[in-house]
Order: C-alpha cells, then sequence, then structure tokens
C-alpha cells in the first residue's frame, strides 16, 4: 500500500527543488497535495508532470509570508479534499554577507520567509488538523540550523535555528491533539538555490569538504525523509530532528 495513501498535504516552496521532490514523491505514495509557490510557471509544469503519472496534485500561488495566502491554500486544500493531514513548510531562501555588510532589508527578507512563512504555515494549518483529529508538520530547517559557518549570512543561519526551536515548541503544545511537528536539517542539496555556489569551484569545493561523504546531495534523498515524517510510520515522533547532511555535523 501506497505510505501516503488517503492524506492530504500542503507543501510550501513546491515549484522547483527540494519542495517539487516531495510534492511529486507524496503523490506517488497516495497523497492529495497541494502545493504551493511563487513561481508560478514551474509550479504549473510540476502540477503537469504529476497528472501525467497518475498523481493528484493542485498548484495555488503562495506566498508564505502573507497570511492570506496561507488561509487560501488550506481553505484549497480543505475544500477539494475535505480535511487536511500534512503541512510541509519547504520554502525558504538562502543569503550571504557578513553581519556588519547586512542590511535590515537583506536581515528582515530573510527571516520572514524563513522564520515568519513557517509560522503562518503552522497556524493556519493547525485548525485544519485538529477538524482531522490530527496531522503531521515537517519543518525544512537546514544543517545550518544547528551550526554556524562562515561562508553563510548570519540571517539564513538564525532564521533556520528559529525554525528548529519553532518546531518543538509546536510539538509540545499540539501533541495532545495528535498534531506532530518534527524539522529536517539537509545539508549542501544541489537545487536551483545553490547553484551559485556549485558554479563557483571555490566555494563548491569549500562546500564539499565539509562533508564526510564528499559530495552534494539530490533532493530526492531529503524527500524520502520528509516522507518518512508525514507517514503514520514515524507515528511516535514528534519534536525531533532529522538531520540529513552527509555527516556535515558529525565533525
Amino acid at each position: 500500500m501506497p505510505r501516503l495513501e488517503g492524506k492530504v498535504a500542503i507543501i510550501s516552496g513546491g515549484a522547483r527543488g527540494m519542495g517539487a521532490s516531495e510534492a511529486k514523491l507524496f503523490a506517488k505514495e497516495g497523497a492529495k497535495v497541494v502545493f504551493g509557490d511563487i513561481l508560478d510557471d514551474e509550479g504549473k509544469r510540476v502540477e503537469a508532470e504529476i497528472h501525467e503519472t497518475g498523481g493528484d496534485a493542485l498548484y495555488v500561488h503562495l506566498d508564505v509570508t502573507r497570511e492570506a495566502d496561507w488561509r487560501a491554500a488550506v481553505e484549497l486544500a480543505t475544500g477539494r479534499y475535505g480535511k487536511l493531514d500534512i503541512l510541509v513548510n519547504n520554502a525558504g531562501i538562502g543569503g550571504g554577507g557578513k553581519i556588519e555588510e547586512t542590511t535590515l532589508d537583506e536581515w528582515q527578507r530573510v527571516m520572514d520567509v524563513n522564520s515568519k512563512g513557517v509560522f503562518l504555515g503552522t497556524k493556519a494549518a493547525i485548525p485544519a488538523m485538529r477538524a482531522a483529529g490530527g496531522g503531521s508538520i515537517i519543518n525544512i530547517s537546514s544543517q545550518l540550523g544547528i551550526v554556524a559557518v562562515e561562508t553563510s549570512s548570519a540571517q539564513y543561519i538564525a532564521s533556520k535555528g528559529a525554525v528548529r526551536l519553532f518546531t518543538k515548541a509546536t510539538a509540545v503544545q499540539y501533541a495532545k491533539e495528535g498534531i506532530r511537528a518534527n524539522s529536517v536539517h539537509p545539508g549542501p542539496i544541489a537545487t536551483p538555490m545553490t547553484e551559485g555556489s556549485r558554479s563557483n569551484p571555490e566555494q563548491a569545493a569549500f562546500m564539499v569538504s565539509r562533508i564526510p561523504l564528499g559530495r552534494w546531495a539530490e533532493s530526492e534523498e531529503v524527500a524520502y525523509g520528509v516522507l518518512y515524517l508525514a507517514s503514520d510510520e514515524a507515528s511516535f515522533v514528534t519534536g525531533s530532528e532529522l538531520v540529513i547532511d552527509g555527516g556535515w555535523t558529525a565533525r
């Protein structure tokens, strides 16, 4: 039996990269998927790909910093499919530069997408999950939500650290209602967001030097971890951190 048979999921940042891989895998495993992004053309292409393989998915425009967009996404999921079981707060952006060089606008933009977006998505999803009798929230943090590195920005590291502890707060506040919350901490992944780093030989070599497995991960390798946390196989897992970083944080 498919691992998400009968479940309904919302995934943010689903137009490309890890979010697209998660949407495709969830649909393959039997979920009805509503996924959102601000990249509408790319999102529609992912929706078409899922339909071509027999999956059930709907793309919706979703700016994770807008509470109204989140409400609309939840209403679409519950209106079309009758309930909401899974939320993957996947959308995120990167950043570079030292603290002294960072403008307030740069700081706020990363915190808005990476941290406030997770809060707004969780807030919107909880009432629907309560009505469904429980659910699973998976928040995509980073290995840099656990440790720092000199080549990333303070705002990115701070935003992903906030996701890590916000997840634990969600887990303890809603455990009695059957709502689980866990964070995933990927290391360097070969996605469009990391294309700049991967195309810079010096930066790419530095990143790989920090990974004991000696390579960048593929987005599907993260998606399978997210799938586990979304499934009933993880029914006793909440408030946890799933690290998928090739060994980065083991050193």
